[in-house]
């Protein structure tokens, strides 16, 4: 193994909010390759730096292929290894081209009006309703929720079933294993069900394509189709809803930042990949790696058959690729920040987020010039104990 003084128990402490652990940038200029203690399945290695996590998420000496227990996380569930976020080329070479194409920048434009469209009828009740406004529930969730639903296949009406199951996956310490074991069953069962209903009947949609890849082509099998329904429905909602409201909290507590967006709104793409890059949406140190042979990081050398943990959230405030890290900067013209990853996994949906996220904002500038939180910042209640971030509401006025 590689040489180390100490093993750190993860997670370091208590942080609330966006908040960044100190420890992090204590070890990224000390012990850029640190040993860890995982709430389940013993230990592992964790690298701090750009370069280093950059090379872990995308050289093919590391695996995500390694799955199931044994294997050294922050959750509860295991990676199941029927998922695409649990293999490597050419499998997950294989499922990716399968969906690839809906996500293309070309297409995600064409949404924009529909999302627009969308945003603005959420926006008009909110108004309608009158201030404090919950930016949660009123906007960021069914938003996403919507767009989703539209582009997978998926009944809009039973988002209160699936909310509660992903959440429940998606947890850390907020559900016992028991529990959060029996949502990951009734959410895969629910995407099994709709795989049933889309081969019998027919829909233009991302999982009627799916069910024709595997019906006709036999491109994946069953499980894979269910896991990938499973994993689309999950990231294409709670990940930028989060973000929808972790970004609005931002700017609302940097009055100069939003006031200069305000005067000038060309800085709205820029903000954007700055507040990406700022804003941890994490909650961990993301999954495990596995080194096939032994390969050298900064500061010591990772043994074959070891687990590596490599988070874009360290990487996006290295000293070593940004000037002065720790400052919000939407004038920040180089911006490399990996906050969808790097390799390989990149996240497909990258542009349609980011599509939301000017969508929400830019709708939210125009339509409440005065808008505000509702509550002392310090009061804006977080979510807990699991793998994202985000505000459990976010109460503004205008």
């Amino acid at each position: 193994m590689a040489e180390t003084r100490r093993v750190l128990v993860y997670p370091f402490g208590e942080i609330t909010g966006l908040e960044v652990d100190p420890v992090f940038a204590q070890l990224r200029e000390s012990e850029p390759l640190a040993r860890v203690r995982l709430p389940y399945e013993g230990e592992g290695w964790l690298v701090t730096r750009y370069a280093d996590v950059k090379l872990v998420n995308s050289d093919p000496r590391f695996t995500r292929a390694h799955v199931g227990d044994g294997i050294p996380r922050t959750t509860p569930l295991p990676r199941r290894g029927d998922s695409i976020l649990g293999m490597d080329p050419p499998e997950h070479t294989r499922l990716r081209k399968l969906v690839s194409k809906a996500f293309t920048a070309r297409r995600i434009g064409r949404l924009r009006p529909r999302i627009e469209r969308i945003a603005n009828v959420l926006l008009d009740r909110v108004e309608r309703d009158g201030p404090p406004a919950d930016l949660m529930d009123g906007v960021s969730l069914p938003l996403t929720i919507t767009v989703i639903c539209e582009l997978l296949g998926v009944p809009y009406h039973d988002q209160g079933k699936f909310r509660h199951w992903t959440d429940a996956v998606m947890a850390t310490t907020a559900y016992d294993p028991d529990e959060a074991q029996r949502c990951e069953i009734a959410l895969r069962g629910y995407l099994a069900r709709l795989v049933a209903d889309h081969r019998e009947n027919t829909y233009d949609d991302l999982l009627g394509h799916l069910v024709g890849a595997r019906d006709e082509d036999e491109k994946l099998s069953e499980q894979e189709l269910v896991s990938f329904g499973v994993t689309l429905l999950i990231s294409g909602h709670e990940t930028t809803a989060n973000q929808i409201g972790n970004f609005t909290y931002v700017l609302l507590t940097n009055p100069h930042i939003i006031d200069a967006l305000r005067a000038d709104r060309a800085l709205l793409p820029s903000a954007i990949e700055e507040l990406l890059r700022f804003v941890p949406m994490g909650n961990g140190i993301g999954n495990a790696r596995i080194a096939k042979e032994d390969v050298e990081l900064s500061g010591g050398v990772v043994r074959a058959g070891e687990a590596v943990f490599a988070a874009g959230v360290n990487a996006n405030r290295d000293r070593r690729v940004f000037t002065d890290p720790d400052r919000l900067d939407i004038h920040r013209a180089d911006n490399p920040h990996l906050a969808f990853g790097h390799g390989p996994h990149y996240c497909l949906g990258a542009q349609l987020a980011r599509m939301e996220l000017a969508v929400v904002l830019d709708a939210l500038l125009d339509r409440f010039p005065s808008l505000a939180l509702a509550v002392p910042a310090a009061e804006v209640p977080w979510k807990q104990g699991r793998l994202l971030r985000g505000p459990e509401s976010l109460p503004v006025q205008w």
